[in-house]
């Protein structure tokens, strides 16, 4: 467990345990949780699909591709314990390869159209 105050800026780094060059780290989708072991039913996205949907998100600098650092405010779930689960998926791909899902950024989902 990490303590932190609402609203303290809550940094986090990641990193592949690799020294390859030629291996870079994407940030597909963060989402917090007031349980452990439920990361759909009350969850909050701070990324998905490599779109950020928490305004107090931001990335940080980092010489390594392989290691990804960002920020964002802590905060706590109404009405639930003080607790929150943070549940992150990362995407490993070939640096410089500008058809991986590391080039590709935020993918907006399309909506379907719905006819009468």
């Amino acid at each position: 467990p990490y303590r932190v105050s609402i609203n303290q800026n809550l940094f986090l780094e990641a990193s592949l345990l690799s020294s390859d060059p030629l291996l870079e780290l994407f940030l597909d989708t963060c989402v917090a949780s007031p349980t452990r072991h439920n990361f759909t039913t009350r969850s909050y996205p701070i990324i998905e699909n490599g779109c950020v949907k928490d305004p107090t998100y931001a990335t940080y600098y980092s010489p390594y591709k392989h290691t990804l650092r960002f920020k964002f405010n802590a905060f706590q779930f109404i009405q639930s314990n003080p607790e929150v689960f943070l549940q992150c998926e990362l995407v490993v791909c070939r640096a410089y390869d500008y058809s991986s899902r590391c080039h590709q950024g935020c993918l907006q989902r399309s909506k379907r159209e719905s006819s009468s």
